[in-house]
Protein backbone atom coordinates (compact mmCIF):
# COMPACT_ATOMS: atom_id res chain seq x y z
CA UNK A 1 0.00 0.00 0.00
CA UNK A 2 1.43 3.42 -0.97
CA UNK A 3 1.79 5.86 1.71
CA UNK A 4 -0.36 8.58 -0.33
CA UNK A 5 -3.69 5.92 -0.10
CA UNK A 6 -2.87 5.62 3.40
CA UNK A 7 -3.47 8.96 3.89
CA UNK A 8 -6.56 9.63 2.33
CA UNK A 9 -9.00 8.61 5.02
CA UNK A 10 -6.87 10.60 7.92
CA UNK A 11 -9.36 12.72 9.26
CA UNK A 12 -9.54 14.62 12.23
CA UNK A 13 -12.59 13.83 14.32
CA UNK A 14 -12.85 9.61 13.56
CA UNK A 15 -16.61 8.39 13.12
CA UNK A 16 -17.44 5.78 16.12
CA UNK A 17 -21.23 5.30 15.55
CA UNK A 18 -20.84 2.39 13.10
CA UNK A 19 -19.01 -1.44 14.22
CA UNK A 20 -18.92 -4.33 13.04
CA UNK A 21 -21.59 -6.00 11.51
CA UNK A 22 -23.30 -2.81 10.67
CA UNK A 23 -25.84 -2.62 7.43
CA UNK A 24 -24.90 0.50 5.66
CA UNK A 25 -24.98 2.24 1.97
CA UNK A 26 -22.88 3.99 0.23
CA UNK A 27 -23.52 7.59 -0.25
CA UNK A 28 -21.48 8.20 -2.99
CA UNK A 29 -20.09 6.25 -5.85
CA UNK A 30 -16.90 3.44 -4.53
CA UNK A 31 -14.38 1.31 -6.47
CA UNK A 32 -13.94 -2.08 -4.98
CA UNK A 33 -10.52 -3.39 -3.94
CA UNK A 34 -10.83 -5.68 -7.09
CA UNK A 35 -11.89 -2.36 -9.44
CA UNK A 36 -15.39 -2.70 -9.73
CA UNK A 37 -17.42 0.41 -9.34
CA UNK A 38 -20.30 0.37 -6.95
CA UNK A 39 -22.90 3.04 -7.47
CA UNK A 40 -24.32 5.59 -4.40
CA UNK A 41 -27.20 3.68 -2.08
CA UNK A 42 -25.28 -0.08 -2.71
CA UNK A 43 -25.90 -1.53 0.32
CA UNK A 44 -23.42 -3.44 2.41
CA UNK A 45 -22.02 -4.89 5.78
CA UNK A 46 -19.17 -3.66 7.43
CA UNK A 47 -16.94 -6.11 8.28
CA UNK A 48 -13.37 -4.03 9.83
CA UNK A 49 -13.77 -0.49 11.47
CA UNK A 50 -10.05 0.81 11.00
CA UNK A 51 -8.22 3.11 14.24
CA UNK A 52 -11.79 4.02 15.78
CA UNK A 53 -13.55 4.90 12.36
CA UNK A 54 -10.96 6.61 10.34
CA UNK A 55 -12.00 3.95 7.59
CA UNK A 56 -13.98 1.07 7.01
CA UNK A 57 -14.07 -2.24 5.30
CA UNK A 58 -17.37 -2.74 3.70
CA UNK A 59 -18.32 -6.22 1.79
CA UNK A 60 -21.07 -6.09 -0.46
CA UNK A 61 -23.45 -8.90 -2.12
CA UNK A 62 -22.81 -7.58 -5.94
CA UNK A 63 -20.35 -8.39 -7.43
CA UNK A 64 -20.11 -11.39 -4.81
CA UNK A 65 -18.24 -10.71 -2.69
CA UNK A 66 -16.70 -7.03 -3.07
CA UNK A 67 -14.71 -5.27 -0.89
CA UNK A 68 -14.26 -2.04 -0.21
CA UNK A 69 -12.55 0.56 2.00
CA UNK A 70 -14.47 3.64 2.60
CA UNK A 71 -14.45 7.03 4.34
CA UNK A 72 -16.60 7.71 6.92
CA UNK A 73 -18.55 10.18 5.06
CA UNK A 74 -19.06 7.93 2.32
CA UNK A 75 -21.26 6.15 4.02
CA UNK A 76 -24.12 5.58 6.11
CA UNK A 77 -26.11 3.94 8.69
CA UNK A 78 -29.11 1.70 7.34
CA UNK A 79 -29.44 -0.95 9.78
CA UNK A 80 -27.53 -1.71 13.58
CA UNK A 81 -26.12 -5.26 13.99
CA UNK A 82 -28.17 -7.27 16.22
CA UNK A 83 -26.90 -7.51 19.93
Amino acid sequence: MRLEFAYQFRQVEPRADLQDLDRVALTAAAISDDGDVLAAGTEGTIISVYRGGEAYVVEFPTPVGALATVRPKDIRLVERAPV
